[in-house]
């Protein structure tokens, strides 16, 4: 069976509507003033929806919603508006992603990979004395891609069934164990397993974690004493499952890696939305037997 545009606007939005009535409207910083007339829910929605459009404008996203859709969205808002409603409640939107991989059941997880990827800022070559990224993007070299890039890192750590349980935005030129504290700090306090590559090493390091329980895996550089050849298979087949993680970050209409954000603020928001909409698909292919690659429920 297929599912229509309509349908997943439907879908999207009955789920996002329904958990936050329970639990997102308590978490709420609006004190005072009147209810917004596009509620909450619809932000939400519309920010979630965009990942299954080959939109890479967020302009023309709701051209084509005013045009299609607007008897679904009758208040919606321009661009601007959304915007800006978008970047005010992306809290909201962590805490749903938070909920809906709870619902998964990665608090119970003990096996986890990590990895980083590129996010340009600006590109290159371009000036950067007047963009909003000055003082907080930097150059950077991603190696496996060799690539120079002005921007981030996003250190993303995931489950072996690749969903997203913690991540973070570091500078370009930030070493890969100090991106990786930002976020190792907030794995399950059982013991826990983390497999990465060669940029993770360091003995002093892997030690320093293993006092907490925190144990992190990586092949071994030349020089060194290496792993049993049965390891390094297992880890080459676990580490293969986040770069399909990683693609599918920079697939459809907006990629995690060239976003055309043109704040921290907003970069910050659509690197949250499009690993929201991950989680969102194996959530949806869970429990309802829905994919949102091709639009197909099975019965």
């Amino acid at each position: 069976m297929l599912l229509t545009v309509e349908d997943i606007f439907t879908i999207v939005y009955t789920l996002v509507d329904d958990w936050f009535l329970e639990k997102g409207k308590t978490l709420l910083n609006r004190t005072v003033g009147a209810k917004p007339v596009f509620s909450e829910s619809e932000v939400l929605t519309l920010m979630l929806a965009i990942d299954f459009f080959e939109f890479t404008s967020e302009r023309r996203y709701l051209k084509f919603i005013r045009a299609n859709y607007l008897y679904l969205f009758p208040d919606l808002l321009d661009q601007s508006q959304f915007n800006r409603r978008s970047r005010e409640l992306r809290y909201l939107l962590n805490a749903l992603r938070e909920a809906w991989a709870q619902e998964l059941g990665v608090q119970f997880e003990n096996q986890f990979i990590i990895d980083t990827t590129p996010v340009i800022a600006v590109g290159y070559r371009r000036p950067k004395e007047k963009s909003n990224f000055l003082g907080s993007a930097n150059y950077g070299h991603c190696e496996a891609r060799k690539m120079k890039y002005f921007g981030y890192k996003l250190v993303l750590l995931c489950t072996l069934d690749g969903i997203p349980y913690s991540f973070e935005l570091v500078p370009a030129n930030t070493d890969e164990r100090v991106a990786a504290d930002e976020i190792l700090h907030t794995l399950p306090s059982h013991k826990c397993n983390v497999w990465s590559d060669k940029g993770f090493i360091g003995e002093e390091w892997h030690s320093q974690w293993s006092k907490r329980n925190i144990y992190v895996w990586t092949a071994k550089r030349k020089n060194q004493q290496q792993n049993p050849k049965f390891f390094d298979r297992i880890l080459n087949k676990i580490r293969q499952r986040i770069e399909t993680v990683n693609d599918q970050l920079k697939e459809g209409g907006r990629s995690v890696e060239k976003n055309l954000a043109k704040t921290v603020d907003g970069i910050c928001t659509r690197v949250l939305t499009k690993i929201t909409c991950l989680t969102f698909r194996i959530f949806l292919k869970k429990f309802f037997n829905i994919n949102l690659l091709d639009y197909s429920v099975t019965l």
